[in-house]
C-alpha cells in the first residue's frame, strides 16, 4: 500500500477516486509527516455499498460467535506486537506522549477482549414465559446491519476502537470515517483486521473530511446506523441528517467536566498532594484535549489559596515537547486551529475578569515550532463566563468556589453537558449524597479519568445519546428479534365462516 492509498474498499487498498490527497501535519513541528488519500463522495458511496453486499451476502453476519470471538482475540494479539509502531505513530500523529501512545493500545486490546468474552459469555437468547406449555418464546438479538463509524482526533485509535470491537462482535459490516487530522493509526487498525482474517468487504475506511465523507454516511440510505464522537455542532447536523432514514444513531459529543473539592480531602498533607496531582491530571493530560478532562475545578471556598497556589506551582514546572523526548510530560495541540482557539478562550476569559495564575501563553525558545500551549489556571471564575461554559478541548483549568455541600452540586450541574464528573472528600457519606446528586454520565470518587471496558461510557444532556462499552455497547449494535412458536397450532374461530 502505498503512502496515499489509504482508503480500504472491498478487501482494496485504494488513492481517492478524485485522486486528491491530505497532508498530515506533525504538531510538535508543524511539518507534513505523511500524505493520505483524500475521500470524496464516490469513495464513500463504494464503501458502503462493499459493507452492505458483505452484510447482505456474506459470511460474517453468520459467523459463529466463538469464530467472531476469536478472530477479536487476534486482533489484540497484534495490537500487542506492534504495541511500539503503533503507539509511536499515535504520538506522533496526534502530539501526545510517547507513554500515552503505548497505554491506548493496551486499552484498545482490552477493548477487543472484552467484547470478544462478552459475547461468548452470553446465552443464545432470552426465553419468554408464554403461560403455555404449547408456546416457544425467545428473544434474540441480530446484528444491526451496516454501520458508520465517525471518530475524532483526540484518541483516533482508542475511539475506532470502542466502536470497531462491539460492532464486529455483533456480526455487523462497517465504514469507519477517522478524523481527516489524525487518521494513521486507523488505517494500521484496518490493516491488522485483514491480517487477522476479516472477511472482504466487513471492514472498509475512508479518509476524507466531514464534509462530504461523513455527510454521506450519515444521509444513506443503505446506512443502518451512525455512530459518531466528536464536538457538539458536528453531532447535532448528523442526527438531523440520519432522521430523514430514521437510522440508528449513537452520539458522544465530549462534555465540561467538574471536578469538586471538598475542604475534608485534604485534611493531610497526603490528601491535599494527591487532590492537587489529580487536578493536574484532570485538566492536563494530553494537553487537556480529552473529553471527559476536569476542566472546571469547583472547590471549597477555605481551600481555595492554598490549593490553587500550588497547582498553579505545578503547572508552571509541567515540562513540554515532543511526545518521543524524554522527560516530556504534555504534547502540544493537534493543530493551528486548536491552538487558535485555545488562546481566544483564555483571552476571552481575561477579559471577563479571570485571574491568570498559571501559563497564558506560548512557550518561548527553540522545539516549540509547533502548537504548543502552556497549561493554564484561570482563577475566580464564575459560570457566565463562556471559558466555564464552552468546551475548550486546550490545557485551560477554570476554578470556581462554594461554601455549602448543596452549592457545589449546583455548580457541578449547571452545564448543558453532562459526560463526567468527579468528588473528592473524606466523608463516605457526602461522597455518596454528591455522586448520586451529579447528573453526569461517569462519577469518580476521590479519582480522576480510569474507565473500564465493562462499564457503560456516555453522557447525560447534549454530551449525547447512547453509551459505548459495556454490554449497552454492544447492544448499540444490536436489533432486539422476538421469536414466537406455536408448538400446537389450532383454529382461532375469531371469524364464524
Amino acid at each position: 500500500m502505498s503512502a496515499q492509498q489509504t482508503i480500504h474498499v472491498g478487501g482494496e487498498w485504494r488513492a481517492a477516486v478524485s485522486g486528491a490527497t491530505r497532508e498530515i501535519i506533525d504538531p510538535a513541528d508543524a511539518t507534513v509527516f505523511a500524505v493520505v488519500a483524500e475521500g470524496g463522495t464516490e469513495d464513500t458511496d463504494a464503501a458502503i455499498a462493499a459493507a452492505r453486499t458483505a452484510f447482505d451476502q456474506g459470511e460474517w453476519p453468520r459467523t459463529p460467535v466463538a469464530e467472531r470471538a476469536a478472530l477479536l482475540r487476534r486482533v489484540a494479539e497484534l495490537l500487542q506486537r506492534d504495541r511500539e509502531e503503533i503507539g509511536l505513530l499515535e504520538s506522533r500523529d496526534a502530539g501526545k506522549t510517547l507513554e500515552e501512545g503505548r497505554v491506548d493500545v493496551d486499552c484498545v486490546s482490552d477493548a477487543f477482549r472484552y467484547f470478544a468474552d462478552l459475547v461468548m459469555n452470553e446465552s443464545g437468547g432470552r426465553v419468554v414465559d408464554a403461560g403455555s406449555p404449547d408456546i416457544h418464546s425467545v428473544v434474540v438479538h441480530e446484528p444491526v446491519g451496516v454501520c458508520a463509524l465517525i471518530t475524532p482526533w483526540n484518541y483516533p485509535l482508542l475511539q475506532a476502537s470502542w466502536k470497531i470491537a462491539p460492532a464486529l462482535a455483533a456480526g455487523n459490516t462497517f465504514v469507519i470515517k477517522p478524523s481527516e487530522i489524525t487518521p494513521l493509526t486507523t488505517v494500521a487498525l484496518i490493516e491488522l483486521l485483514v491480517e487477522a482474517g476479516l472477511p472482504v468487504g466487513v471492514a472498509n475506511i475512508v479518509t476524507g473530511a466531514g464534509d462530504p465523507v461523513g455527510a454521506r454516511l450519515a444521509e444513506h440510505p443503505d446506512v443502518d446506523l451512525v455512530s459518531f464522537t466528536g464536538g457538539l455542532s458536528s453531532g447535532t447536523k448528523v442526527m438531523r441528517t440520519a432522521a430523514d432514514s430514521v437510522k440508528k444513531v449513537a452520539l458522544e459529543l465530549g462534555g465540561k467536566n467538574p471536578n469538586v473539592v471538598f475542604a475534608d480531602a485534604c485534611g493531610t498533607e497526603e490528601g491535599f498532594d494527591t487532590a492537587v496531582d489529580q487536578a493536574l491530571n484532570a485538566a492536563f493530560i494530553h494537553s487537556g484535549q480529552v473529553c471527559s478532562a476536569g476542566s472546571r475545578l469547583i472547590i471549597e471556598e477555605s481551600l481555595r489559596e492554598r490549593f490553587v497556589g500550588e497547582l498553579a506551582r505545578r503547572a508552571e514546572k509541567i515540562r513540554l515537547g515532543r511526545g518521543t523526548e524524554k522527560g516530556v510530560e504534555c504534547g502540544p495541540l493537534v493543530s493551528r486551529q486548536q491552538l487558535a482557539k485555545t488562546e481566544e478562550y483564555v483571552a476571552s476569559a481575561l477579559a471577563e475578569g479571570a485571574v491568570l495564575r498559571a501559563g497564558g501563553a506560548r512557550p518561548e525558545g527553540e522545539g516549540y515550532e509547533g502548537y504548543f500551549y502552556r497549561p493554564t489556571v484561570l482563577d475566580q471564575c464564575h459560570r457566565d463566563m463562556r471559558v466555564v461554559r464552552e468546551e475548550i478541548f486546550g490545557p485551560v483549568l477554570t476554578v470556581e468556589t462554594f461554601r455549602t455541600e448543596d452549592e457545589a452540586v449546583a455548580l457541578a450541574n449547571d452545564t448543558e453537558y453532562g459526560l463526567a464528573g468527579a468528588v473528592w472528600t473524606a466523608d463516605p457519606g457526602r461522597a455518596r449524597r454528591v455522586a448520586g446528586r451529579l447528573r453526569h454520565g461517569t462519577v469518580w470518587i476521590n479519582d480522576f479519568h480510569p474507565y473500564l471496558p465493562q462499564a457503560e461510557w456516555g453522557g447525560f444532556g447534549k454530551s449525547g445519546i447512547g453509551r459505548e462499552l459495556g454490554p449497552a455497547g454492544l447492544a448499540e449494535y444490536r436489533e432486539a428479534k422476538h421469536i414466537y412458536q406455536n408448538l400446537a397450532p389450532r383454529p382461532v374461530r375469531w371469524f364464524a365462516g
